[in-house]
């Protein structure tokens, strides 16, 4: 009589093996891209509210100029730092705006603006996969907005 042998031959534990390396390489880029994408509306939303508030301000007093200061609250944020960048002929009359989110940490590379107007832009530089859009605010891998 033979005795009978348990368990799993070599082959079957390379086979294993192999099959969950190509599955994890598939799903760690597929994550990463997921969790880029769920951090993006801090950038966008953060953005939306300061224009109001700028769009606020000069209602008020028929200028930007002074609204930019308080519009750059750099702690308020985990992945993205605001900055506003007012114009115009002097300080007194500053017509126009340009407010920014740069990524830090885990979002470095991402930047977004937008102006008086309502125009978006974005820039992504560093990022494997992902470019900007002068027109538009990225949301997505490729310059997809």
């Amino acid at each position: 009589m033979q005795a009978k042998s348990t368990g799993f031959t070599l082959i079957e534990v390379m086979v294993t093996v192999a099959i969950v390396a190509i599955l994890a390489a598939v799903a760690i880029p597929s994550y990463r891209n997921y969790a880029l994408r769920g951090k993006i509306p801090e950038a966008t939303a953060g953005l939306g509210a300061k224009r109001v508030k700028m769009e606020q301000f000069f209602q008020d007093n028929r200028t930007y100029a002074g609204a930019t200061a308080g519009n750059t609250d750099a702690g308020a944020s985990k992945f993205f730092d605001f900055t506003a960048a007012p114009s115009g002929a002097d300080s007194r009359t500053t017509s126009t705006y340009t407010l920014y989110a740069i990524g830090k940490g885990s979002m470095a590379g991402f930047s977004y603006s937008i102006d008086q107007s309502g125009a978006k832009s974005s820039t992504v530089t560093g990022v494997s996969g992902w470019s900007g859009n002068g027109t538009c605010w990225v949301t997505r891998q490729g310059g997809q907005c």
